[in-house]
């Protein structure tokens, strides 16, 4: 673990096959520490799919036990890595049994730690005041217990990043003011790193209220703890505050110069890139320069599309290979021959095991959603609504079936749009919308390299939802019947479901509202068949489920990760109930 050499990561796996190969349980708390130290190293080396495999066995290990201390640091460890390579619903449901098993064996320092790291989870998926929330209920549990410090002082460094994206500069400022001021004389190299980090928060925060004296004494703090830990991502995060400060100074040339070198050294610190090119994306808005700003996003969103692509495309093959169904090797004539013979079978078996199939990428879609639609049940309700559109239209219950399934991955490709421009509370500017239509092309293209047989309904619908019927939508200007029937089907869901719910950027419509819209748009938007059909159905299922918005989601109730995080945030409410009837609660949960 010290040398991080190619022979000791042969060496760590190799001890990993060892372990997993021993018979029975015999030795399970020494064998689960092997595992939990070979997922250490696999996920400090930058092998973060590699520290999956460990961590998973760690869990079943001590399930069978019945270890329940162990289980629930082995569950942290894997919530970790899931959540480090992209896998934010699986990590959510890690932590749920991780938070059910630390209150029950009344471990509050481990359930501190679980609700840091849910915390952080959250954080990568860019649902901030979910985040902000685990962030301050870790504080609540842990005042008063001096043992709790640095997890304290870890959760408000987090709070001033998360307030940093939702631009709430003074909540921000308060919590990154406590981390810094409460944080001891840092010694090691990590405890540097760490502070600089903490500085950069500070800094950016500092220069987003015009406080520029101290976010210069801030940039010069970060300095010298950079250089001491010799840390190429502290030095990268010093430098970047440092180059926004001489920008907000007025020193733009400066200012500029400092970051486009700081980018060279973010290609190859890659785990600074996105932060890097965010600050560049910056400085040129704040200097008057928008067409540079857009180079740099750009870059920005084709690396973060590139990540999330490739992590998605692992854990689904991941997922296959746990079904029985190892996906590698198959060319694309294997592909489509298993695609017609899906499509020729047509049996209930071959249904479930398509659902079951997709079920990572339907777990991915939903988390891509929850930017903007807190409830997580969007996905659900448009694919719900699209199977009964297929229906009405005379679909057998095989296509209908398909399309229902297909349409939840609609919004798969929101992974790419970068969190500026899916959480912007305003109307977007051209450029803007530029970037969040690419959605439509990254969502087929993940689809597409998913070597699951049957898929081309799913990619067609994810790449033409945004077509309109007279040939003004995107992103290929497709008009009428050119558009596919699944696509035209699942458009008509979408809108609707958007309009009758609250986004970042309006209100929910009224039902009734909503349908004027639709019926205003017939022949322009929407398919002018599809459209009375889909009015004589909405009249119908109006009738029928009084409560339209349950019977459309019903299928989430069953999805293990929105069961976890409804388990998540019912303890976040009760915590919040009981400390309002007391000496009042720091959590502000906004739902």
């Amino acid at each position: 673990m010290q040398s991080g050499s190619a022979a000791s990561i042969e060496f760590v796996r190799s001890a990993v096959a060892t372990i997993k190969r021993l018979p029975g349980t015999s030795c399970a708390e020494e064998r689960i520490g092997c595992l939990l130290d070979a997922t250490q190293y696999f996920y400090v080396t930058g092998n973060g799919f590699a520290a999956i495999e460990p961590a998973t066995e760690a869990v079943q290990l001590a399930d069978k036990v019945g270890h329940r201390s162990l289980l629930r640091k082995a569950l942290t460890v894997l919530g970790v890595t899931q959540a480090d390579t992209g896998n934010i619903s699986a990590a959510v449901e890690c932590y749920a049994r991780a938070l059910e098993l630390a209150k029950q064996i009344g471990d509050v320092v481990s359930e501190c730690v679980v609700w840091i790291n849910l915390g952080v989870a959250l954080l990568y998926a860019a649902q901030y005041k979910d985040a902000i929330a685990c962030f301050e209920h870790s504080i609540d549990i842990s005042h008063g217990n001096e043992a709790l410090s640095a997890i304290r002082l870890s959760a408000y460094s987090n709070i001033a990043l998360c307030a940093l994206h939702l631009e709430d500069f003074g909540r921000g400022l308060k919590a990154a003011e406590t981390s810094v001021r409460e944080s001891p004389v840092p010694k090691s190299a990590a405890d540097k790193m760490s502070r600089v980090l903490r500085e950069n928060y500070y800094t950016r925060l500092l220069l987003e209220v015009n406080s520029l004296e101290k976010a210069r004494e801030r940039c010069e703090i970060a300095r010298k703890l950079a250089l001491e830990s010799q840390s190429p991502r502290a030095e990268i995060a010093a430098s970047i505050a440092e180059g926004l400060y001489e920008v907000h100074a007025g020193n733009v040339d400066v200012g500029i110069s400092r970051l486009t070198s700081t980018l060279e050294r973010a290609r190859i610190v890659r785990a600074m890139l996105r932060d890097t090119l965010g600050a560049l994306v910056k400085a040129f808005e704040i200097i008057g320069q928008p067409e540079r700003a857009l180079i740099y996003l750009r870059e920005m969103m084709e690396a973060t599309r590139q990540v999330q692509q490739e992590n998605a495309l692992n854990h689904v093959r991941l997922h296959l290979e746990s079904l029985g169904q190892v996906s590698e090797g198959m060319s694309a004539e294997e592909v489509r021959m298993a695609r017609q013979e899906a499509a020729l079978r047509g049996k209930v078996a071959e249904q479930e095991l398509f659902k079951s199939r997709i079920e990572m990428l339907e777990r991915l879609a939903v988390t891509a959603e929850l930017r903007d639609d807190s409830t997580g049940e969007h996905s659900y309700r448009v694919g719900m609504l699209s199977g009964l559109i297929a229906e009405e239209y005379g679909c057998d219950a095989e296509t209908s079936f398909m399309v229902e399934l297909a349409a939840r991955l609609h919004d798969i490709g929101k992974i790419g749009v970068p969190d500026a421009i899916l959480l912007k509370p305003d109307k977007l500017n051209d450029a803007e919308r530029q970037i969040m239509r690419t959605h439509t092309t990254v969502g087929a293209e993940l689809l597409s390299k998913s070597n699951i047989p049957h898929m081309q309904m799913a990619e067609e619908i994810a790449r033409h939802h945004h077509e309109w019927w007279n040939g003004e939508g995107y992103p290929g200007n497709l008009s009428g019947s050119a558009i596919p029937l699944s696509a035209r089907i699942t458009a008509l869901a979408d809108v609707f479901d958007a309009l009758t719910h609250k986004r970042p950027y309006k209100e929910a419509w009224p039902l009734e509202d909503a349908l004027g819209e639709i019926a205003r748009l017939k022949g322009l938007q929407f398919d002018p068949q599809l459209t009375d059909m889909f009015l004589v159905l909405m009249a119908r299922l109006k009738k029928s489920h009084p409560d339209l918005d349950a019977y459309l989601g019903k299928a989430a109730q069953s999805s293990p990760f929105l069961q976890a995080r409804s388990k998540i945030w019912d303890t976040l409410r009760k915590s919040k109930e009981g400390n309002d009837t007391g000496s009042g609660s720091r959590l502000d949960l906004q739902r």
